[in-house]
């Protein structure tokens, strides 16, 4: 079963980036979000009842790209991933209101289901930076469709450090984004060091 390593941080922070930056060296497999491609997206942006919908959507391509990533003997690298899906944003949506107590419930245990069939990620690359950086990186970066917004970062960064810090240290890699570095090709010989050590 090969490795599974994912990158995580605030929305606009350079995950997809670095993932492309990786993946492109050929030692990787990767899984990368393909917004366009989910059906409730769309629908959720303009209509929060599809919020269910889209979030049930989001943890099974999750779980599907990390089977798929497993079955390969080298190491696959995933954007985002179905920890940070469930940790971060199911529970922004429910603290907006988007998703009611029974519908968090339902992901709930549809995560809960699939992580105890899945093992989790060997390896959590952790990219973070000011928030003043992250905002002026999520408005510049232009997606067609986006499920968060700018007033959601703070609340984002918040969620995602209360999770990480629930895991093992040894497994967190962290990287400081906050440099202007938009291909990571500073950071690239270092955490290829680290990624390759055992978890």
């Amino acid at each position: 079963m090969g490795k599974l390593i994912v990158v995580v941080g605030n929305s606009g922070v350079g995950k997809t980036t670095l993932v492309n930056a990786l993946y492109a060296d050929k030692n990787f497999v990767t899984g990368l979000e393909e917004h366009i491609e989910h059906p409730f997206l769309a629908l959720f942006k303009t209509n929060r009842q599809y919020a269910l919908a889209n979030q049930l959507d989001y943890l099974l391509l999750r779980a599907k790209q990390e089977r798929l990533i497993r079955q390969y003997s080298k190491p696959g690298i995933q954007d985002g991933g179905l920890d940070m899906d469930f940790h971060v944003f199911t529970r922004l949506f429910q603290q907006k209101g988007y998703l009611s107590v029974p519908e968090f419930s339902l992901c709930e245990r549809l995560y809960t289901q699939v992580r105890t069939a899945q093992p989790p990620p060997d390896k959590i690359i952790w990219m973070h930076a000011p928030l003043e950086v992250v905002a002026n990186r999520f408005a510049g970066r232009g997606r067609p469709l986006e499920i968060t917004e700018r007033d959601d970062l703070e609340v984002i960064d918040s969620l995602l450090q209360e999770w990480l810090m629930s895991l093992e240290p040894k497994c967190l890699i962290h990287l400081d984004a906050s440099k202007d570095d938009p291909t990571y090709k500073s950071a690239l010989p270092a955490l290829q060091v680290q990624l390759a050590e055992p978890a």
